[in-house]
């Protein structure tokens, strides 16, 4: 009872201390700058035009008119948009509450950043079984340049990256819980006299945290199509959980068992991840004003025909927003081939003009650009080929399957290198490199094992945690906006393709 009250604390401790941590460095000084940054002048008017007219109506005029309170340029007219609704949806909730401002429109990317940071401390902190790990994963993704550059943005892929981490971690939670049951009904049964591990062993019922990872994964692919990829991944890795945990109880025909009890998990991703992706269009349904929304009725006898009209028209306009994203070839001064994202090789600059500051020199900017910690993108690239060589060579599965996100939310991209692309996207793996950082930092420090310090271990991992810190410090400013010297923002621009 006391070791379990010890347990609980320390772990409520360490995720209220990575949580504010996180919370500091993405909400103060939230409202600057008082301009639309980056991608913002889709998103934050999008979501301003759904609390307006219950859809994304078309805008005209300067592209930062909006943030000066100035509305005119919308119209009633329906604006083609070709992303999900569910991001914008959370963008006008913060807009809802605290109006039209820089604050209103970040806020809920903020907030969800900040939940992004401790639930990736939490699902650290049960795979490698360490509150101490848990804690650092947390940190190093707190001081990420690009995780808090995203959180205090109003871009759609903070979003994502939230929901395809929370979806992972009800999957890692459902494991724990399934095999804590599953052990104890083994042993309920083994005290009856019944032999447990006969045929396809014990029934489980429903797993609800595996049905609310398929509707968090219904919400991800509901902000932005990639989400599906993280759905596709780790329900798989649910199902492939289930058989290694059937087969270490010695259950007989631990396969058979887990395949079959897939069925149910699979009809279900069958209807709950349409249906909530559907039901996220709802204000789609129920105006009149939308893009396309009555498509069907002006082009009878084609599309999908056999669907009703509202449906025949959101099809069709799918089928557009598909043409858009495999087309879109547009050049962009800050595209970025994926094979770079992992090095940070062609940042984004979100941000950058020259302002009247007191910053010590002639001429000062504010510039916001979405670097990585490179201390700890580049590190964690190492720890992703370390997992691959431990599951090669020591038969050490964890750090290849904390690495899967990383791989699911990068190597869908490789083959669309062609494609007008950013390296921000890659806020959507970012968690999952952490945790395969923290993994080998873990190794590197206890490499026989939990409990089994190596004094040159943890001098290592100290020191390079002091390193990520220092680098955290030092490029703030440009993560963040505040007025610098010219000078030294050049500092910063350690290779060409940074500028």
């Amino acid at each position: 009872m006391i070791w379990g009250w010890a347990y609980r604390w320390r772990v409520q401790l360490m995720a209220t201390g990575v949580g504010v941590l996180a919370a500091l460095l993405r909400f103060v000084t939230l409202s600057y700058p008082k301009a639309l940054v980056f991608d913002e002048v889709y998103y934050a008017r999008g979501a301003f035009s759904l609390l307006v007219f219950g859809y994304e109506g078309d805008w005209s005029g300067d592209d930062q008119w909006f943030a000066s309170g100035n509305y005119s340029g919308l119209s009633s007219e329906g604006d083609y948009v070709v992303h999900p609704m569910v991001g914008k949806l959370l963008i006008a909730v913060g807009i809802k509450i605290f109006g039209p401002t820089p604050f209103g429109w970040r806020v809920m990317e903020a907030l969800f950043g900040v939940a992004l940071v401790v639930i990736t401390a939490l699902i650290a902190r049960t795979l490698l079984r360490s509150t101490l790990f848990g804690g650092i994963a947390g940190v190093l993704l707190a001081v990420d340049g690009l995780a808090i550059t995203m959180s205090r943005t109003a871009l759609l892929d903070g979003f994502l990256a939230f929901f395809a981490m929370a979806g992972f971690g009800l999957i890692v939670w459902d494991r724990e819980r399934f095999r804590r049951r599953l052990s104890a009904r083994m042993d309920a049964a083994r005290a009856e006299g019944q032999d447990p591990t006969l045929g396809y062993g014990p029934r489980m019922g429903i797993r609800w945290m595996r049905l609310g990872a398929i509707v968090v994964f219904a919400l991800a692919m509901s902000t932005k199509w990639s989400g599906g990829y993280f759905a596709a991944v780790f329900l798989v890795l649910s199902i492939v959980w289930d058989m290694t945990t059937r087969r270490s109880l010695g259950i007989e025909r631990w396969f058979g068992g887990s395949a079959l009890r897939a069925i149910p998990t699979f009809l279900a991703t069958l209807v709950l991840m349409p249906t909530v992706y559907v039901a996220t269009w709802w204000n789609w349904f129920a105006t009149d004003g939308s893009y396309a929304r009555h498509w069907a009725e002006t082009h009878p006898g084609k599309g999908v025909t056999w669907l009703p009209d509202s449906l025949r028209s959101l099809v069709e306009y799918h089928r557009q927003m598909w043409e858009f994203h495999t087309h879109l070839t547009t050049p962009h001064s800050y595209q970025a081939n994926p094979w770079g994202w992992p090095l940070q090789i062609r940042p984004t600059s979100f941000y950058f003009e020259d302002v009247n500051a007191h910053c010590g020199a002639e001429r000062c900017v504010s510039a916001i650009t979405s670097i990585g910690n490179v201390a700890i993108w580049w590190v964690a690239v190492a720890a992703v080929l370390y997992a691959l060589w431990r599951l090669v060579r020591r038969r050490d599965p964890l750090g290849f399957v904390l690495s899967l996100g990383f791989f699911a939310g990068w190597v869908p991209w490789l083959p669309y290198a062609y494609r007008t692309i950013f390296t921000f996207y890659s806020i959507v793996f970012i968690p999952f490199l952490v945790l395969t950082l923290a993994w080998m930092l873990q190794r590197i420090a206890q490499p026989r094992g939990r409990g089994t310090w190596s004094p040159k271990g943890t001098l290592i991992v100290g020191v390079y945690l002091g390193i990520v810190l220092i680098i955290a410090g030092y490029f703030l400013p440009l993560w963040t906006g505040n007025a610098i010297p010219y000078d030294y923002w050049r500092m910063h621009m350690w290779t060409r393709p940074w500028i």
